[in-house]
């Protein structure tokens, strides 16, 4: 059996030292290649586990990522095996023009310059930017800035991705796309998402957050769709 790609081990998290939990005492295991739809209300601590998960909040409790447990020491070999999306794409988007943004988590891993630009522009080309690829940031509409994005998670082929609201700023041919290109992906993904039907595209199980604790894990759609 193979070591499941992400581990949650009784996790919490508070924002203030002593306030109460965003997160609290949440276990949670994502096989290789499984796909897992985080759902709930906001404030129900979605973002903030998939956060934890990459070192950008402090957590008591244990997290492992392939294995390796998240800590100061090891978080730059953690999340070279992750790729992230966050909520507000331009929290993550670093350079003038959107090839070289794409390209960038190839580059930084050591390849040329010249064909992580190719790499990128393909992966660009499969979000249904590739037209944009030599332009500003700054020019593109928020969808735009979005996949150019999700392009920068996707372009090292990570073993885990950690998606948050991927499909919110998407028309319906565009949600179904991208639904069918992350299907197509062997990485093992959690999606923070309010978006059911494009949950229920990626076949997914859906664990639901309630006030920060899991309040069901499980494949119906339909019971997680009660809830909310």
């Amino acid at each position: 059996m193979s070591q499941p790609a992400l581990e949650y081990d009784g996790v919490t998290v508070r924002y203030e030292h002593h306030g109460p939990p965003t997160v609290d005492n949440v276990s949670l295991s994502v096989g290789a290649g499984e796909r897992v739809a985080l759902v709930g209300l906001n404030g129900s601590g979605k973002t903030t586990l998939l956060t934890a998960a990459v070192g950008l909040v402090e957590h008591a409790g244990a997290i492992r990522v392939c294995g390796q447990a998240v800590s100061p020491r090891t978080i730059q070999a953690v999340r070279g095996s992750v790729g992230f999306l966050f909520n507000v794409p331009e929290d993550q988007l670093l350079f003038p023009k959107v090839v070289d943004d794409a390209a960038f988590a190839l580059v930084r891993k050591g390849m040329k310059p010249k064909e992580a630009g190719a790499k990128a522009r393909e992966v660009l080309e499969q979000l249904g930017v590739g037209a944009v690829a030599d332009s500003p940031l700054h020019h593109l509409s928020h969808g735009q800035k979005q996949r150019v994005a999700l392009a920068g998670a996707l372009v090292t082929s990570p073993p885990l991705l950690l998606l948050d609201e991927p499909s919110a700023a998407l028309d319906p041919p565009g949600k179904r796309n991208l639904a069918r290109l992350l299907a197509s992906q062997e990485a093992a993904m959690v999606i923070a998402t309010h978006d059911l039907e494009f949950a229920k595209a990626l076949g997914t199980r859906y664990v639901l957050l309630e006030g920060g604790r899991i309040a069901y894990d499980g494949a119906d759609g339909a019971e997680v769709a009660q809830r909310l």
